[in-house]
């Protein structure tokens, strides 16, 4: 039985054992970057020669972070350093038929792991759209005409070949036979597998409201549904997008760009009402209204109306919004019918244990589709993750998921964000620290830990601040004087 569990200081694996491993299976670390469960000294850093990007993952090669992350646009101060280390395969089984369904980061980052820990395995992703696996978050650069089409795909069609990894494009799963272990395709022969990763994503969710089937009613979510948008993007045209999140900001300041007269409806009182507080939600509302975007918040939907297409958004208030395009931006939900009818428990998603494994052990599942104690994350970093343990595991290892606080690290409106952990206290029991100025921060504690923030404009502390509430610092130790706990105690007591 293991003694201890070290953990990979620059991405969080779990190892169980007398001693740390001999490189880390997930970014590669040398045993001196673990640190076991009791305190020890803080392992030497080597001179950083990557810089990982802390909203997107994305990892950028120099001796300086970019001046803009290519993928997700944000600043500098968004990345952290991460050692050059060597990449090593961990060999875990040197045959065997892997076969991945979802073409989204989670799958693609299964396929990258399967590779590196079987350099033998039969691997194949299965996609249901017809493009490449791409950048899903830049979807709304695209809108806004930041990039165009042949920047979205992550890797070019060669690299698959490279790879070894067979990719099926246009490819719908009709179901999955656990007996014989055999997953049924429509416009492809069925796959036998003998391990299989479920990475199916999400779909938008689209509110029961009249009038939601209506032509010209979007969202979201591909490639395909940004082309559609951009078809009706003329300028001058109206449009109304329903929901105040990430995305519908985003996309709200993508069609402004492009002139056209865009409505944003939010339900809630403020913008980005689970990842900001009031105070910083009311200070986004001043941007997006400079920016010429109009703002309705806590207001209802009562029907889109229309003859084949919508015309216009009917709010219960009895306000009518004109709308040539209305796009819903409402959330998402697991696509977990496939694994339903498999015979899997499932809750909201599928649910997975912390080697990431459904309730059958040859089947794991990863990112938007995926349930780890009672959490679906929904986000780009955390499905990223749980798709490399997926796929190491699923070519024969035993790494762990351990969980992650929620962060969110973005750029909209032209201001930085960032929010981790609990932002919304809901009793006397938290204590919170707040400073409104030029920038505004808040810092959240509960007995005597830090265990949420929210930066709005200055967002440079970001990656210690997200290090320090992952490690569940407590008061005693961000008074202790360590170098990463210094500019947070110092802001902290500023506001004090």
């Amino acid at each position: 039985m293991a003694d201890t569990r070290w953990c990979c200081t620059v991405c969080g694996y779990i190892h169980e054992g007398n001693t740390p491993p001999d490189c880390c299976p997930v970014c590669g670390a040398t045993p001196d970057l673990f640190e076991p469960s009791a305190p020890a000294p803080t392992p030497v850093k080597a001179v950083p020669s990557k810089w990982r990007c802390i909203n997107c993952d994305y990892v950028h090669d120099g001796v300086a972070p970019p001046e803009c992350c290519p993928v997700c646009g944000v600043g500098p101060d968004q990345f952290e350093p991460v050692e050059e280390l060597e990449k090593r395969s961990a060999n875990y089984v040197i045959s065997g038929a892997i076969v991945i369904i979802g073409g989204g980061i989670a799958g693609l980052s299964a396929a990258e792991a399967a590779r590196s820990a079987s350099p033998e395995a039969s691997i194949t992703l299965i996609c249901q759209e017809n493009d490449l696996p791409y950048y899903r978050l830049n979807l709304t650069r695209y809108l806004a005409g930041e990039i165009t089409v042949s920047d979205l795909p992550v890797h070019p069609e060669s690299w698959y070949t490279e790879q070894r990894i067979t990719i099926l494009s246009d490819a719908e799963v009709t179901a999955i036979d656990r007996s014989a272990r055999i997953v049924t395709l429509k416009r492809h022969a069925d796959l036998c597998y003998d391990k299989l990763v479920l990475a199916m994503g999400a779909h938008p969710s689209i509110p029961p409201i009249p009038g939601a089937d209506l032509n010209n009613v979007v969202t979201l979510r591909t490639c395909r549904d940004a082309e559609t948008i951009l078809r009706h993007s003329r300028a001058n045209a109206s449009c109304v997008i329903i929901g105040g999140g990430g995305l519908g900001l985003e996309a709200a300041a993508a069609l402004a760009r492009r002139k056209v007269q865009v409505t944003l409806v939010e339900g809630f009182d403020w913008l980005l009402p689970r990842q900001l507080n009031r105070a910083a939600g009311e200070r986004l509302a001043e941007l997006a209204i400079a920016l010429g975007i109009t703002l309705i918040c806590g207001a209802r939907i009562k029907e889109l109306k229309g003859d084949a297409h919508v015309r216009s958004v009917l709010l219960e208030s009895g306000e009518s919004i004109p709308a040539d395009l209305v796009i819903i931006a409402a959330g998402v939900r697991s696509n977990s019918y496939l694994a339903r009818m498999a015979g899997l428990d499932v809750n909201c998603g599928v649910v997975v244990n912390q080697h990431l494994r459904t309730s059958d052990p040859d089947i794991f599942a990863a990112g938007d589709l995926a349930e780890h104690l009672g959490t679906v994350y929904g986000t780009w970093a955390p499905s990223q993750f749980q798709g490399t343990i997926a796929g190491m595991n699923a070519a024969g290892g035993e790494a762990i998921f351990a969980g992650i606080p929620r962060s969110n690290s973005i750029k909209v409106l032209g201001v930085d964000l960032f929010s981790i952990g609990t932002v919304h206290p809901d009793d006397a029991s938290y204590l919170t620290f707040e400073e409104e100025g030029d920038h505004y921060q808040q810092f959240i504690f509960r007995d005597s830990h830090l265990v949420g923030a929210i930066l709005f404009g200055d967002t440079s502390i970001a990656p210690k601040l997200k290090k320090l509430i992952e490690k569940n610092i407590s008061c005693a130790e961000l008074l202790s004087g360590t170098s990463d706990a210094r500019e947070i105690r110092a802001g902290i007591s500023l506001m004090a």
